[in-house]
């Protein structure tokens, strides 16, 4: 089981071609790519796209591609003049209307927009290879640091487990309590309001067995019990991190009817406590891929 946040770098260096390629990944819902490579490296997405999608199944990934070729080639190199000289009497204007040196220089034209243009042609099939083998190494590194962040949540997330277990079966214990002591408690209270008058027992032990009926929460502890287990399955394979957010959706589903059933301080107790350990493991299973 891998987390979704974690970063993988890899870098590529020969005969003068400098290539490192960055990766980090955040929780998402879905695959959600965002790559940022040299503007010669746009027909590679495609094929980087799958790359990184046989590594990460979903989160939001941001991948970085730094590209230098120092190797020794000729320039392509042109220049538009009209533009330069637009520019220049532009710069002229500016300085004689707002009576200021005008320090636009030879460096200044040159970094104008379309002026100087490197026309030289980046083949890119030449580095599809080199591009590739590089994005594997660095998402290699990626689940390597993901594999331990993801191993440590779900040790925290098992143990909380064990703590939602233990919750459930003190509720268990003091359920059956709770009917019982609302009978002896309606028994009292009649008692004292009729004295010496008799009642009918029967009349009783009907609106005990019917108060007990409207808090059982039997079946939704059996339920709670069964998602544990559930959990416990789910989580020891890969990719389950979506199945899991629906099963949280289903644990907080039976621990509200037993807080709105609940009719007991201990039993509400207990069911507020349970909602917030299911909400601490929620919050981490939206971290598992």
């Amino acid at each position: 089981m891998n987390s979704m946040t974690g970063y993988g770098r890899a870098e590529y260096a020969d005969n003068g071609i400098n290539l490192v390629v960055e990766i980090k990944t955040v929780n998402n819902r879905n695959f959600d790519l965002n790559c940022k490579t040299p503007r010669a490296f746009i027909a590679l997405e495609d094929s980087i796209r799958k790359t990184v999608q046989t590594f990460v199944k979903r989160g939001r990934i941001d991948l970085f591609i730094n590209f230098s070729d120092t190797r020794e080639n000729t320039a392509d190199i042109s220049v538009n003049l009209d533009k330069a000289v637009s520019y220049f009497n532009a710069s002229k204007l500016i300085a004689e209307k707002l009576c200021i040196e005008n320090d636009f220089n030879v460096s200044s034209i040159m970094r104008t927009p379309d002026v100087v243009t490197d026309n030289s042609i980046v083949d890119v099939e030449e580095f599809a290879i080199i591009v590739k083998q590089t994005v594997e190494k660095a998402c290699v590194m990626l689940n390597e640091m993901r594999k331990v962040e993801g191993e440590k949540l779900v040790l925290d997330m098992l143990s909380r487990m064990n703590t939602i277990t233990c919750l459930a079966d003190k509720i268990s214990e003091r359920a059956p309590l709770v009917a019982l002591e609302y009978k002896e408690r309606l028994k009292t209270r009649i008692e004292e309001f009729l004295k010496d008058v008799k009642y009918d027992e029967a009349r009783l032990l009907s609106e005990v067995a019917f108060y007990t009926d409207r808090v059982n929460i039997d079946e939704e502890l059996t339920r709670l019990k069964s998602h544990v287990q559930q959990f416990r399955t789910i989580i020891s394979g890969d990719g389950a991190g979506k199945k899991l957010d629906f099963l949280m959706q289903e644990f907080n589903r039976e621990t509200n009817t037993i807080c709105s059933k609940s009719n007991d301080i201990e039993v509400t107790r207990y069911a507020l406590e349970l909602k917030n350990e299911i909400e601490k493991v929620r919050e981490q299973v939206q971290n598992l891929e």
